[in-house]
């Protein structure tokens, strides 16, 4: 087959803009790419870069009249896209081109169950008698690794976890077996481990179907693992496009070389014992601000008429640790393994049993006047700094309010350590003034950041804090933190599920799976030495960026994470820990 027959898309000049108060402005400015057969072509670059609005055009999806492709041509399979009427372009979506998008959650319809959403793309197209068009569903299941396929049909998105909500969203992606796949970061809100089978899947399924895909991602370790070409983007333009090995080594722009340069490496930090950017060595002698001892924090699962008790949420069972001043311990595991819950324990946020005790006082039961005092000790900065942030409020006030409500300062000694926050996290005082929608995720963060200092707490518990943002922001953001824990003494419990960010900034490793630790110990010891099967499973499933690495075989799926909920009256049995020496503790 020759290059030009092999070719399903040639892009050229493309142009959109997007309407603002001083006039058009380009979101995506003279971008020209193609795309074969079988071929996948990644996209990367920064929120913002203009790779969703690239999308977005090809597919006549932009929310008009606010967004238009104002230039340029698409021919694909030798028509114009952007030529295309409504009628004739709505043809083409879904049985030419199928499209996966970032949240599955938002894209699939809460009413209807997935059965039926599916079997609606099916018969889009072309009619099917209902029993066909169920049983070409179950086919789709069972192809994209959906256990138990008959019962899923039957089942609504909320029912489903993350990871299987986007097997959905693939399944009627490729419904009608398009010919291009365009996939707009598929895997960035998923866990290490669903991220490595969502990936293989789709390589699966794009060699047994020879699907293109234009994969757009900001994770570079994703675009080592897919790529065959590359476009980075930034600013709505082209910074440099090629095959995926000489991007990787040798690219030709700086951009590119800082955004490879910013991605996290699983194994960079072996053979120190201590965080990326730490100042000295942690004197063991440091005095505990956090002591917890078997906590245990179940939900009670209601039903019948008189809303009995008739099972349990068993979220977190009977953990323990302690956390030092000027220490980062690091909590890790899939989403559902009690991170979050663990936090929001410590905060007092939740009900739970055990004791915990923050800077010498136990907090187990405390009224919300009495947990007041407390809470300027240990503060929380959350995953999303948007849902953080009041949007009616300026960010000054925001990062004032907590000092206004502990009477901490006021009048010109309040404006005078706001200003100081934010010089100290990275942003003009003069940003004050703004609202959160004027920002950047990565400087909503750092206001987050500021508003979490504001009290001079012993201990921040950062819950997925960096997840969210790009590689190069997260890395700005990873060295502030740092920065700040060298400056002040102050206490992370950083919860997360990205191990390779994990490697860099933690002291400690507490690694949790269905509510337990089962691996806890330094750093060095659980990325040099890792010892729980779980924990291995983790690390073997972090996207490496090095296209030179063999790539993965297909990943199967191997299950959800059990259940949680147990009978009322289950009483689990203790863990027991095997000592490795030197604190490495591992279940048995």
């Amino acid at each position: 087959m020759t290059a030009a027959a092999a070719q399903l898309l040639d892009v050229r000049g493309l142009v959109t803009e997007v309407a603002s108060s001083s006039g058009p402005r380009a979101v995506v400015d003279n971008l020209s790419f193609t795309l074969s057969r079988g071929e996948t072509l990644c996209i990367a670059g920064e929120s913002g870069s203009g790779k969703s609005m690239t999308a977005l055009s090809l597919m006549q999806l932009l929310p008009q009249p606010m967004a238009r492709v104002a230039a340029g041509s698409a021919v694909f399979k030798g028509r114009d896209l952007f030529g295309l009427n409504t009628e004739a372009m709505r043809l083409v979506r879904g049985r030419e081109i199928g499209m996966i998008f970032q949240e599955p959650m938002t894209s699939l319809n809460p009413v209807l169950t997935v059965g039926r959403q599916l079997t609606e793309a099916l018969t889009a197209h072309q009619y099917l008698a209902p029993a066909e068009a169920r049983s070409r569903a179950r086919a789709l299941f069972e192809q994209v690794q959906i256990p138990e396929a008959a019962r899923r049909l039957d089942q609504y998105p909320h029912e489903l976890s993350g990871g299987m909500r986007q097997r959905v969203m693939i399944a009627i992606a490729l419904s009608q077996r398009p010919d291009i796949l365009i996939a707009d970061e598929p895997t960035t809100a998923l866990d290490v481990t669903v991220q490595a089978q969502i990936l293989s899947l789709i390589r699966k399924l794009q060699a047994e179907m020879g699907t293109a895909v234009i994969l757009i991602t900001h994770d570079m370790g994703v675009v080592a693992e897919m790529a065959d070409k590359v476009l980075v983007m930034k600013d709505g333009r082209e910074v440099e496009a090629g095959p995926v090995r000489r991007i990787f080594a040798s690219p030709e722009a700086a951009y590119t070389r800082e955004l490879l340069d910013a991605v996290p490496r699983l194994g960079e930090m072996a053979g120190t014992s201590q965080p990326k950017r730490a100042k000295g060595k942690l004197a063991t002698a440091r005095r505990e601000v956090v002591e917890v001892d078997n906590l245990t924090v179940r939900f009670d699962v209601r039903s019948g008429f008189l809303h009995r008790v008739a099972a349990r949420v068993h979220a977190v069972e009977g953990i323990s640790f302690r956390l030092r001043a000027g220490e980062t311990l690091a909590l890790v595991g899939e989403s559902g393994c009690g991170k979050s819950t663990t936090g929001k324990a410590l905060m007092n946020l939740i009900p739970f049993t055990g004791d915990v005790r923050v800077n010498g006082t136990h907090t187990g039961g405390l009224r919300p006047s009495r947990m007041k005092p407390i809470r300027r000790d240990i503060q929380m900065i959350f995953q999303d700094p948007y849902a953080s942030l009041d949007p009616r409020m300026r960010v000054g006030e925001l990062v004032a309010e907590p000092m206004k409500i502990h009477g901490v300062a006021a009048g010109d000694e309040l404006t005078d350590r706001v200003e100081y926050l934010f010089k100290r996290v990275g942003l003009p005082p003069e940003a004050a003034a703004r609202y959160p929608h004027e920002f950047s995720g990565g400087q909503r963060q750092r206001i987050c950041i500021a508003r979490a200092l504001s009290l001079s707490p012993k201990v921040i518990v950062a819950d997925e804090s960096v997840s969210a943002l790009d590689v190069s922001i997260q890395a700005q953001v990873l060295d502030l933190l740092q920065d700040i824990q060298n400056d002040t003494g102050i206490a992370y419990l950083f919860i997360s599920h990205d191990m390779a960010v994990v490697e860099q900034i933690s002291h400690r490793v507490a690694v949790m799976y269905m509510g337990r630790f089962v691996e806890m110990g330094s750093r060095a010891q659980i990325f040099e030495n890792p010892q729980h099967s779980y924990t291995r499973k983790l690390m073997a499933a972090v996207p490496i960026p090095d296209p030179e690495r063999e790539r993965r075989e297909f990943v199967p799926y191997d299950g959800e994470l059990p259940s949680p909920v147990r009978a009322a009256s289950y009483e689990p049995p203790p863990t027991v820990y095997t000592d490795l020496g030197a604190g490495h503790l591992v279940a048995r």
